[in-house]
C-alpha cells in the first residue's frame, strides 16, 4: 500500500504561488505516474497535471503557462508550482499516483491507484 502525503496549501491572494508537495512511501516512485488534482466545492475532480514515468507532462488548459509539475531530488517526492493564482483555482488539491505498466489515461482519476488526503487551497480576490 502506498502513501501520498500533500503538504504546502493555504490561504493566498489573487497573483501570489503556492509550491504543494507530495510525498510519497514508495521508493520506485520516480518510475511512477504522478498527477495532481483538484476539486471545488459542489464540483467534479478536476485534473490539473501530471508528469509520467518517463518525464511526460501535461496540463489542464485552465493552468498550463502558470502551474508546473515536477519530480524532487528525493525519488519519493513531486511538486505542483502554482504561479498566477486566482480565485478561481480554490479547491482540495490531491496528488495521485499511478504505478508502472498497464494502460495510464494521464487526465482520468480512474487510472491512479493511490491518492493523497488532500490540501486546501485558497485564493482571495
Amino acid at each position: 500500500q502506498v502513501q501520498l502525503v500533500e503538504s504546502g496549501g493555504g490561504l493566498v491572494q489573487a497573483g501570489g504561488s503556492l509550491r504543494l508537495s507530495c510525498a510519497a512511501s514508495e521508493r520506485t516512485f520516480s518510475n511512477w505516474s504522478m498527477g495532481w488534482f483538484r476539486q471545488a466545492p459542489g464540483k467534479g475532480r478536476e485534473f490539473v497535471a501530471s508528469v509520467s514515468g518517463r518525464a511526460t507532462t501535461s496540463y489542464a488548459d485552465s493552468v498550463a503557462g502558470r502551474f508546473t509539475i515536477s519530480r524532487g531530488n528525493a525519488e519519493n517526492t513531486g511538486y505542483l508550482q502554482m504561479n498566477s493564482l486566482q480565485p478561481e483555482d480554490t479547491a482540495v488539491y490531491y496528488c495521485a499516483a499511478s504505478s508502472p505498466g498497464g494502460r495510464w489515461y494521464y487526465n482520468r482519476p480512474s487510472s491512479y491507484d493511490y491518492w493523497g488526503q488532500g490540501t486546501q487551497v485558497t485564493v482571495s480576490s
